[in-house]
């Protein structure tokens, strides 16, 4: 009876210790998952190599004659389309005098000077019907996706976000006037109610009434409030408070608005000029529009999924730009909403996911490092759509490293 007893107890005290190591186990698992559900801040380190890598591709493919390379893939047999997009050359001029402003360096300094160069002399032009009026002309035998010669209003917005920028290390850059006649067709553009007409197309009868771009208003008002910066007509600034009142005003109540990354940058650059005090702002209401925006941009974003590469992003197909842009905007609300706002710690905790994400999008070594491709990886099916998109998963456009790297310097700002 006693080996029996003791045999019962031996096991009675291996059954517990069992039982205890599941808990352990368990609560291991628990954190193990908690753990990767919880947001790792990517390092200083870590963000400044990507940037320098990203800066590193753009110098090597500013041209001589200012131009960039435009679109390349890194899949030697895909085909790649000779096209060329004026109004992303600015908007990576922006990039660059951002990296340029933290990083100072000769280098950059002459790509940033040899594109601005060739915006400035090769894309600005006057309208026939005004000589106080230039704008940035889309030309068909540069662009090659259009036969008419095309001026955007997204162009001369970023035209004056590129030249504006400039102006902060090589004033006189551009002629004053010059800035205030691009200034001034975003005016001729804008409609009494604060709404633009996207295009003017000379060879179809001028305004083009049918078609319109979701990121131009932003994009112009960023340009007219940097403007604004240099020249301290008040017309800029006022246009650009109609532009935002209006976008805010026409998205009242949508649940579901649109990742409008440029309205929250050019928000954020309104609400932070010294006098804004004193212009006729509708600050709640520019506000509430920044959160609106924020909320669908935070409701998109991919927390699980079958390709673990996808998490962090925001669109369903690994798509790296959309992830870039709502990155961008999210940083600049961080700045317009209340400190104590609840979506502060949502916008954070998104932010650092969404930015470990392109860390791991960047293609670190070889003859494209520092570029994004288009996607992470190649979708799954044999559909006629998959097959396209999959065709692209590889190219690389300037406009990918652009906004990734705009990003990651708005980023390294919070960390640093």
């Amino acid at each position: 009876m006693n080996l029996i007893s003791t045999l019962f107890r031996m096991m009675h005290r291996l059954l517990i210790s069992i039982v205890w190591i599941s808990i352990i186990a368990v609560s291991i698992g628990e954190i193990a998952v908690t753990a990767n559900d919880t947001t790792i801040t990517p390092s200083i380190s870590a963000v400044t190599k990507a940037i320098d890598r990203s800066a590193g591709y753009f110098l090597r493919n500013t041209r001589d004659d200012g131009m960039f390379e435009y679109r390349i893939n890194t899949d030697p047999t895909v085909t790649v389309k000779k096209r060329y997009n004026i109004l992303r050359h600015g908007g990576t001029i922006y990039a660059m005098t951002m990296h340029y402003e933290y990083f100072p360096d000769e280098a950059m300094l002459s790509a940033i000077k040899r594109a601005g160069k060739y915006l400035r002399d090769e894309a600005i032009g006057p309208l026939a019907s005004d000589e106080n009026l230039l704008a940035v002309w889309s030309k068909p035998q540069v662009n090659r996706s259009s036969k008419f010669l095309e001026a955007k209003l997204g162009g001369a917005g970023l035209g004056l976000v590129a030249l504006t920028s400039l102006e902060k290390f090589q004033p006189g850059f551009t002629p004053r006037n010059d800035l205030i006649m691009l200034g001034n067709f975003i005016l001729f553009m804008q409609k009494e109610d604060g709404s633009f007409y996207s295009k003017y197309i000379p060879a179809a009868g001028g305004f083009q009434k049918n078609w319109h771009s979701l990121y131009y208003p932003g994009e112009a008002a960023l340009g007219l409030l940097m403007l604004y910066e240099l020249d301290r007509s008040e017309q800029w600034a006022e246009s650009a408070v109609k532009t935002l009142t209006y976008l805010a005003n026409s998205r009242k109540n949508i649940l579901n608005v649109p990742a409008d990354h440029w309205a929250l940058l050019a928000t954020e650059k309104l609400l932070s000029l010294e006098n804004a005090e004193q212009l006729p702002i509708e600050k709640e209401l520019l506000v509430t529009h920044a959160a609106q925006i924020c909320e669908a941009i935070l409701r998109a974003q991919i927390h699980h999924h079958e390709c673990p590469e996808y998490i962090g992003g925001f669109t369903s197909n690994g798509r790296t730009t959309p992830t870039s842009t709502r990155l961008e905007g999210l940083l600049a609300a961080r700045s317009i909403l209340p400190a104590d706002h609840a979506l502060q710690n949502k916008i954070d905790a998104a932010v650092e996911i969404g930015v470990d994400f392109l860390l791991r999008a960047q293609i670190t070594e070889g003859e494209y490092t520092g570029a994004f491709p288009m996607a992470v990886s190649k979708l799954k099916g044999d559909s006629t759509r998959v097959e396209k998109f999959n065709r692209r998963v590889t190219e690389v456009r300037i406009d990918y490293v652009q906004h990734a790297l705009s990003a990651l310097i708005q980023y390294l700002e919070t960390i640093k």
